[in-house]
This record gives structure tokens, sequence and C-alpha cells, in this order.
């Protein structure tokens, strides 16, 4: 008698390569698009999947400069990446893997990074050349693309 041997699915984890994001995660990420929505010379993206030396990274928001909406031709990953790349950090994800992440981000392009805690309700923003900022009050600018972000809104 043979017994089949029924596939599992794969947790969030596997299937995205990232851990899954919690009610914190969330809001925090809703209230940063928000926040970036209104900088019209920005296209503001959720979730999208880039290709990096043939492996797929999925940063919780990906910036770029203003692009037109086509509808018609959409894209399940992109290998152009983004001016700005931002990590919101999960509980069950370390400072280190998201430092070493977004450390290839900066390797490979992308003019800046920034790692948003919400426990610590900081944003560090890292910059190439091994360059870092860390805001805890007030506005967050980034001074290689000029990004702001309010945080007692990112932080409401």
């Amino acid at each position: 008698m043979s017994v089949e041997v029924q596939p599992r699915p794969l947790t969030y984890e596997q299937e995205r390569g990232k851990p899954m994001p919690s009610r914190n995660h969330g809001r925090v990420q809703t209230n940063l698009i928000v926040e970036f929505f209104q900088q019209q010379q920005f296209s503001i993206y959720s979730e999208l999947t880039l290709t990096i030396g043939g492996v797929n990274f999925a940063p919780d928001i990906s910036i770029y400069p203003r692009e037109t909406a086509d509808y018609r031709h959409d894209e399940v990953t992109r290998t152009e990446l983004p001016l700005v790349a931002v990590e919101i950090l999960s509980p069950s994800q370390s400072h280190q893997e998201v430092v070493e992440k977004a450390e290839l981000y900066l390797r490979h392009g992308v003019k800046t990074c920034w790692i948003v805690s919400p426990p610590l309700r900081t944003v560090t923003l890292l910059l190439p050349g091994g360059r870092e900022e860390v805001f805890h009050l007030g506005a967050v600018k980034d001074p290689a693309v000029g990004l702001t972000a309010d945080l007692a809104k990112v932080f409401s």
C-alpha cells in the first residue's frame, strides 16, 4: 500500500523570502506611502519584486522617479532599481539582516535605503559610502533624492 504525501503549502516567509509583516509594520507602511504619495516627483510601489543578480528581493516600499502609469503592460519583477528602498523591521527580523539587504541595494545603485524601526519610532537612512543619518523626531529629509516624511504622521 502506498501512501501519498501531500506537499505542505509554503509559509509566507518561504514564499516571499521575508518575514510576515505585523500590525504595526502594516500601519507604518501605509502611513509612509501616504506621506510619500503627496510628493508628485516620485512613483511609489509597495512590495514590488526587484531582481538583483538573478535573485528576487521585495522591499516594503520602492521609490522611483515619476513614471507614467501603463495599466495595459504590467511587470511581475523589475531589474531597474529604485532611487530609494524602504525596509520596515518586523518583529521576527534582525537589524543585521535588514542592514545587509540595504547594503546590497546600495552596492547595486539604489541612492538611499530607509530602515524603519516601529518599536523605536526611528528612521535610519543608509547612504552610499557608509554614511548614515538617524531620525527620531520631526521630518526625515533624504539628502540624496529630497524625499521627506513627517515622523509624527508616520508613527501615528
